[in-house]
């Protein structure tokens, strides 16, 4: 058994590559950028108005006196997505104009229609009246102002959110280089897992397949069950390995059979091929039996998780998921750190993987609190759970008012970056 440090170090080392290909920005929710994407226009495109209302020539208001009114003549209407205003411009000339609509060449700021006095009159409205200077380029949205033609929007290994495929959209970006979707195929294992509704007491509920199918959005894979391997199915599952090296899966992962029973074939099985990488066993909890191979010459991995639910879910958060980042070439996530709220007692030698429930106070501290029910088999306190606290080893006490670092369960840190 090897500590979880050097297990992380071993992941590291051990990478596969992934190709990128090119798809349309608009179906690019989740992926990695594995380019710089740089916007193809100047935003906005051209200055335009930020308010409803007239644009005058502010030069034409220098000498206005106070006591008496200039009117400015109304030559037109401008609504946003109108084509240029082609009209010469002369002194005095005004132009209603609606938010993000293009300004004319001769105008140069906006009077917002909430300041506007109308004559003759409202319902007659031929001319606008002013009766003090008004400065240049108020309310006016100055072409390139938000991005320049060429400039970067998002950096390469960043993972794409909504808000940039809304970006992507406004600056007609339509096809980007991002990194392939990893292809997971995964394996239950046991006599014991039934993908049935009604079991016996002696069966259990094949859950942690759905479980780790249903992270693919958040965790970028694409994922494909496998299937259940009983406990004579050694040769199957060498044969299935033997099948993935030809194949475009890039990672198998098991759930059940790495422990030391009579039936848990998994890692013999594995130590039968040719091997780079390879730990079996890490000081952690939950999850202690996990193992990992590189399969030689090949870009190909294997996981063994737990066959316990708990085990299972913690060991993907903390070995496959960072896995996958370091081979995506993501940023290293970072902790999300909180004011630990109660004591916690662990085993001094173990990392240890802690359900727990994260929430802040009315001044504003980030606050966790270990919940009751950290063993294994416990699904409660998992249900009413939010976030992972890491708790390192070298330390059994942690006392209430500590600073821990937490991870969230069901997606990546990264947005906190």
């Amino acid at each position: 058994m090897i500590n979880y440090q050097i297990a992380k170090k071993i992941l590291k080392k051990s990478i596969i590559k992934i190709k990128d290909e090119k798809i349309k920005s608009v179906n690019s929710l989740n992926r990695v950028a594995s380019a710089n994407i740089y916007s193809s226009i100047d935003y906005p495109s051209g200055n335009n108005a930020a308010f409803d209302g007239f644009a005058i020539n502010s030069k034409d208001t220098k000498n206005i006196n106070k006591k008496i009114n200039q009117k400015f003549k109304i030559i037109g209407s401008i609504a946003a997505g109108a084509r240029p205003f082609k009209k010469i411009i002369k002194r005095f000339d005004t132009v209603e104009i609606m938010t993000g609509g293009i300004i004319p060449n001769g105008f140069d700021t906006i009077v917002p229609i909430e300041k506007i006095v109308f004559s003759p009159s409202i319902k007659n409205r031929k001319y606008i009246l002013i009766n003090k200077k008004v400065d240049k380029f108020n309310h006016v949205r100055f072409k390139g102002s938000d991005y320049k033609k060429n400039e970067i929007v998002l950096k390469k290994n960043s993972i794409i959110q909504p808000n940039h495929i809304l970006t992507f959209k406004t600056l007609g970006i339509k096809n980007i280089s991002v990194k392939k979707k990893i292809n997971i195929l995964f394996f239950s294992t046991g006599n014991e897992i039934s993908n049935q509704d009604n079991i016996p007491d002696w069966k259990v509920r094949n859950s942690n397949c759905h479980y780790i199918k249903n992270l693919d959005q958040n965790f970028l894979f694409n994922f494909k069950n496998g299937g259940i391997l009983r406990d004579s199915h050694q040769k199957v599952f060498k044969t299935k390995i033997t099948k993935m090296l030809k194949s475009s899966t890039d990672i198998i992962i098991t759930s059940g059979a790495v422990s030391a029973g009579k039936f848990d074939f998994v890692p013999d099985v594995i130590r039968s091929f040719k091997l780079s990488n390879f730990f079996k066993g890490v000081a952690i909890r939950p999850g202690k039996p996990i193992l990992f191979a590189k399969i030689k010459g090949n870009q190909k991995v294997i996981f063994g998780l737990p066959g316990n639910p708990m085990s299972s879910a913690a060991c993907f958060r903390f070995f496959v998921y960072p896995y996958i980042e370091n081979i995506l070439c993501l940023n290293e996530e970072k902790p999300l750190r909180a004011i630990l709220k109660n004591n916690f007692t662990k085993k001094e030698s173990f990392v240890r993987f802690a359900k727990s429930k994260l929430n802040t106070t009315k001044n504003g501290k980030v606050e966790v609190e270990i919940l009751e029910g950290q063993e294994s088999y416990k699904l409660k306190s998992f249900v009413k759970s939010n976030i992972w606290a890491l708790l390192p080893a070298g330390k059994s006490k942690f006392k209430k008012g500590e600073i821990v670092e937490c991870f969230f369960p069901n997606h990546s840190n990264s947005s906190l970056i």
